[in-house]
């Protein structure tokens, strides 16, 4: 037996087939969540500089109005500028024919969770994929592993002796098996709780906004009639 015969793309090729299927899933599994990984790297780094340059303007004292106005109507907004559109959209629906204050506060606060909760959605997109690939991996490649070593029992039962060539070949395709699922499965563990973190950070801080736009409303309700500008 030769290094050459013990090398990882002879073993892979010459594995058995169930092996070599498993082998594949790590593969696929662990290239798809990397993409993801990227993906939702960079969508939440955009939506933490998207909030933050929403609130900037928000606080810089622009009449709400205009704010409101400037916010395009398709789905290109998103995030806190998403929450405050629905908000303050449903505030100019039923100001102008709702007596009852508590009943517009209401209707805005249902308008902004509904937003929330896409918002909420929409940060957590595909992350539920990293988690599975998190769990599976290491029990795909522990069935690997068990595929491996069965195999060469039933190489030594055959065999007329048993030597480390015999059983090498089984034995190193198990490990890499384990291999795999371990380099599929540690990247998606690290990853999904670090971009689950920071979509929980960042539906905190819409929350936070949303509670401060809410009060804002509410003190412009006390004059009733006045228009919703600071």
């Amino acid at each position: 037996m030769n290094a050459t015969s013990l090398s990882i793309p002879h073993l892979i090729a010459n594995a058995s087939p169930v092996v070599q299927l498993v082998i594949l899933l790590l593969l696929v599994g662990s290239v798809f969540s990397w993409v993801v990984i990227f993906q939702r790297s960079f969508a939440l780094r955009r939506a933490g500089k998207a909030h933050k340059a929403f609130e900037a303007t928000f606080w810089s004292g622009v009449d709400l109005n205009d704010l409101y106005g400037n916010i395009s109507a398709d789905d290109a907004r998103q995030g806190s500028e998403h929450i405050f559109q629905a908000g303050f959209r449903e505030f100019h629906r039923l100001a102008p024919k709702t007596p009852r204050a508590d009943t517009v506060l209401e209707g805005v606060q249902r308008s902004m969770r509904v937003a929330w909760s896409r918002e909420e959605e929409r940060l957590n997109r595909h992350l539920v994929f990293l988690a599975t690939v998190a769990s599976a991996s290491p029990y795909i490649g522990l069935f690997g592993t068990v595929w491996g070593i069965m195999g060469s029992f039933q190489s030594l039962s055959m065999a007329q002796q048993a030597t480390l060539a015999t059983v090498a070949p089984w034995i190193a395709e198990a490990l890499i098996a384990t291999a795999m699922g371990l380099l599929a499965a540690i990247p998606a563990v690290i990853f999904y709780n670090r971009l689950s973190s920071r979509a929980s950070r960042l539906l905190g801080e819409y929350e936070n906004f949303a509670e401060e736009f809410y009060a804002i409303l509410h003190r412009n309700l006390q004059g009733r009639g006045d228009a919703p500008a600071r």
